[in-house]
């Protein structure tokens, strides 16, 4: 196809109505990264069990960005567009997915319902990173994908404050077992704000149409597919893989591995560091509670210890839900402040920073004893997933083909699925046996783990041609 046409530079506004949609995409994703372990517990499920539980987020990222991203490659609809049926699509099925997560009457009906939700978002956010390549150009990219990680912070942060306030305001009953209904608020609203958020970029946004010769490719090449056709495209992408590509998937092999740790552990390690609860004892407590239910005669005393102990335990996922909200609003804030740094420090040293900033702030965090200056390494937690949401793209970008850039858009997000299937595999032995079952030496192993990855950033060379005109070009 042709790669020379000129795309038509967009004001600060159309690129913010272009990302809308990201914000309920990442909402879910709020979701999931708060919400989803603890809805676990609730249900019975242990410390060691959680990597397993979540294989659904590494399987479907690993099988639905890519061949998402070949099908959109291919595809145009004059009503439709080439992307925007595929936000749209994901958007449908995440919102029905999330409207019924929260009614989960046992583990395995909460990881069937994870499948599906999470096969929605990699639908629906697949093709909004070669969005950014279809609709801006070269020189406002940076910019594009940093405002993306703006709706990223803004979206995560609503999921996760409305899991605090509507815990600290509505209260709930997990005393009697169960998902508590405060919970279930903080669902329907993520199911609103997933359809609600994409349908205004679908309406604001119209997509770039294909230029004759484009559209004459794109009919040959559909006339010439088989079922096959996207998978042999994806093998041929992986092994035409550009070098910086390569390079940025070692990267990703620490910082994702570091992320789904820290997504896993972090209330378990809040309900012991901040208020001294162990598993055993929440084990014990809902065991209390299982014998009444049966009609087993429980002392007051030890009625009343349960309910204490399910309460923190409900107060830990409030405060984790403040925590991740607040690093979310720092990413919100500072995703596009490090535009400027990256045009004067270039994207590369700006990310090292930014990584080894987070590494640092999360092995302090099982030191910290007060539920509120334990908000403080939020802030450098904040500052590098600004980073990573926006940086590692906007360092690629300018040498991934543009005819491959939904293909390529997948093969980046394989990059983050497999640490994480890796992660899901390995870590309940890695936890049980090398880190005494303690998950604050799991968030102490992501931070270092983070370290490494700003590590392995200074063997990637990016192109950095249109970087220093995109802070100003929208301005």
């Amino acid at each position: 196809m042709n790669v020379n046409r000129i795309i038509p530079r967009l004001s600060f506004w159309q690129i913010w109505n272009m990302n809308v949609g990201f914000f309920g995409i990442q909402y879910s994703f709020g979701l999931q990264q708060t919400a989803v372990n603890p809805i676990y517990s609730f249900l019975g499920a242990h410390a060691e069990q959680l990597p397993i539980l979540n294989l659904a987020g590494p399987i479907t990222g690993l099988l639905i960005q890519p061949l998402i991203g070949a099908i959109s490659d291919k595809t145009w609809s004059p009503k439709w567009g080439r992307r925007k049926p595929f936000f749209l699509l994901g958007a449908v099925f995440c919102s029905i997915a999330l409207f019924l997560f929260p009614f989960s009457s046992t583990i395995w009906m909460a990881a069937g319902l994870l499948w599906i939700l999470d096969a929605a978002n990699n639908t629906a956010m697949e093709p909004y990173r070669a969005f950014i390549g279809d609709k801006l150009p070269e020189d406002q990219q940076t910019f594009g994908f940093q405002m993306q990680s703006l709706f990223v912070g803004a979206g995560i942060t609503l999921a996760n404050l409305s899991l605090f306030v509507f815990q600290k305001y509505l209260g709930g009953n997990a005393a009697n077992g169960g998902i508590p209904v405060w919970v279930y608020y903080s669902f329907f609203l993520g199911s609103f704000c997933s359809i609600a958020s994409v349908a205004w970029s679908v309406y604001k946004t119209p997509e770039i149409p294909p230029t004759e010769e484009e559209l004459a490719e794109l009919k040959k090449a559909k006339a010439e597919s088989t079922f096959f056709t996207p998978f042999i495209e994806i093998i041929t992408a992986i092994r035409e893989m550009p070098k910086i590509l390569w390079q940025l998937s070692l990267v990703y092999l620490f910082q994702w591995y570091a992320l789904f740790v820290y997504w896993q552990f972090i209330t378990p390690m809040l309900k012991w560091s901040l208020y001294g609860i162990s598993e055993a004892d929440e084990i014990k407590a809902n065991g209390f509670l299982e014998s009444v239910k049966k009609g087993i005669s429980v002392t007051t005393s030890d009625m009343a210890w349960a309910k204490g102990v399910l309460h923190q335990v409900e107060v830990a996922v409030g405060q984790t839900g403040l925590m991740n909200g607040s690093y979310n609003i720092v990413t919100m804030v500072s995703a596009l402040l490090l535009v400027p740094f990256a045009n004067k420090f270039t994207s590369k040293n700006t990310y090292i920073c930014c990584l080894f900033l987070t590494g640092f702030g999360l092995m302090t965090l099982p030191f910290i004893k007060d539920e509120y200056l334990i908000l403080l390494p939020m802030i450098a937690l904040g500052i590098g997933w600004a980073s990573m949401m926006g940086l590692p793209y906007s360092m690629v970008s300018a040498s991934i083909p543009h005819s491959k850039r939904g293909v390529y858009m997948g093969v980046i997000n394989m990059m983050i699925v497999i640490p994480m299937l890796i992660q899901t595999l390995s870590f309940g032995f890695i936890f049980n046996n090398f880190l005494g079952s303690n998950p604050s030496s799991a968030i102490i192993l992501a931070g270092i783990l983070f370290i490494v990855a700003g590590v392995c950033v200074f063997a990637m060379k990016p192109h950095l041609s249109g970087m220093k005109k995109s802070f100003n070009s929208v301005r």
